[in-house]
């Protein structure tokens, strides 16, 4: 096996890989010294000498003559003087001997081994460059082309062919992907397994979303607007609270565009995802009232400490507050970093109307406590569900649903 073959393929893979001279010689060596170890037990003594470029390859074998009844000629750094004078004949116990030491002499299994080595440094380099690359990138928008789909996952292949992961779990629900096709995606997570690079990427994460809003609306990407936070269930509905930081510019107005062109392509590239999008505010009052829309809230107290928010709306607008499978109230407690539950307002209530509390010797607690979380604080507003709305909105079983209604049925029969 030619030593400069070797040499020169490495030298190509390290170039396209932008490795430094310096990292490239030192593998080359390390290779051709583990080489010399097994053949000769150590390389301490030995010079290797490597020009990438040309793949020339010397390996030179230095040691001290000494007498031929010397003790020490069995030493791996010394050399008899009969045997040094083979070499050159004028030599002289005390000098030192410089041998080159062929490829050829080291046999083909040993090369055969070198290469094999040599081969799998290329393949532990990648791994490492394919880490390296993508851990700083941890967060930042990708484009790939779909490879294959499998059950769990569809294999993603970036612009140099590596292959990503984007599990099934990072999927928007409403995702149906071919191969071949370009996918927009977020590097989600970045770790070693084995000692091979896992890219995991995501569609789902709300960091998506905030790139996408960075790609389509040009004042976010120069930095007039801000994305102060964004929450979603994905597929389904997200809300985004944005700042603008120029008193001319209308945050929301810019984000959505006219007649929603703006927003459109993001909420196609979502699979029809609601987005609302909130003009932030350091009032908490005010934000939470904007993050409930379209709800119009009446009134509301909160609890800074316990992290909880009561808010009263008119019974009309309970049920926006709330969205559809408790969707609205769930993203606008998670923008606003609280607890919100939901009441209507008492001065609306009808005086035939009953509060659940009434009936806390007949119903536990706990699901009374429930029913309050979606808004429901009244024994008419939960007959005014069924029981398979119920069932959704709530965590309660069925049974406890259907007991529930009777006992609120049998209050007004």
């Amino acid at each position: 096996m030619d030593s400069g073959i070797l040499i020169e393929s490495f030298a190509e893979f390290a170039s396209s890989k932008n490795i430094d001279r310096p990292t490239m010689i030192s593998v080359l060596e390390e290779v051709f010294r583990t080489m010399i170890r097994k053949k000769y037990g150590t390389d301490d003594n030995f010079d290797v000498i490597i020009n990438p470029e040309s793949g020339d390859l010397e390996m030179w074998r230095t040691r001290e003559i000494v007498d031929d009844n010397s003790e020490d000629i069995w030493e791996y750094n010394k050399i008899p003087l009969a045997e040094a004078r083979k070499i050159q004949s004028d030599f002289e116990v005390g000098e030192e001997v410089a041998e080159e030491v062929k490829l050829v002499e080291f046999g083909r299994r040993l090369v055969q081994t070198a290469r094999q080595t040599l081969i799998q440094k290329i393949k532990d380099m990648e791994k490492e460059i394919m880490y390296e690359k993508y851990k700083d990138q941890v967060g930042e928008m990708i484009t790939g082309e779909v490879y294959q789909t499998l059950r769990h996952e569809v294999i993603i292949v970036d612009s140099e062919g590596n292959e990503l992961s984007l599990p099934r779990t990072e999927q928007i629900s409403k995702d149906r992907f071919r191969k071949g096709e370009s996918v927009k995606s977020i590097i989600h997570k970045v770790e070693m397994n084995n000692g091979s690079p896992k890219i995991t990427l995501s569609r789902t994460s709300p960091v998506f979303l905030e790139r996408l809003f960075e790609v389509e609306i040009p004042e976010i990407y120069d930095g007039i607007i801000s994305v102060r936070k964004v929450v979603r269930e994905p597929g389904e509905r997200a809300k985004v609270a944005v700042e603008s930081y120029d008193d001319r510019i209308d945050p929301v107005g810019a984000c959505v565009g006219m007649k929603g062109s703006r927003i459109h392509s993001i909420v196609r590239e979502l699979g029809n995802e609601n987005i609302d999008v909130i003009n932030y505010t350091d009032n908490l009052e005010l934000l939470i009232s904007r993050a409930l829309s379209p709800a119009k809230v009446s009134s509301m107290q909160i609890d800074r400490d316990a992290k909880r928010v009561s808010v009263f709306l008119k019974p009309d607008q309970v049920s926006l507050a709330i969205g559809k499978g408790g969707q609205n109230i769930k993203l606008a407690g998670k923008l606003v970093g609280m607890e919100i539950d939901v009441f209507r307002d008492i001065e609306e209530q009808n005086d035939e109307d009953v509060d659940l509390t009434e009936f806390s010797d007949e119903i536990d607690e706990w699901i009374i406590d429930e029913l309050h979380k979606i808004g429901l604080d009244t024994a008419k507003s939960v007959l005014a569900l069924s029981k398979e709305e119920l069932v959704r909105r709530t965590d309660l079983e069925e049974a406890t649903v259907e007991e529930v209604l009777d006992i609120l049925r049998k209050e007004f029969e």
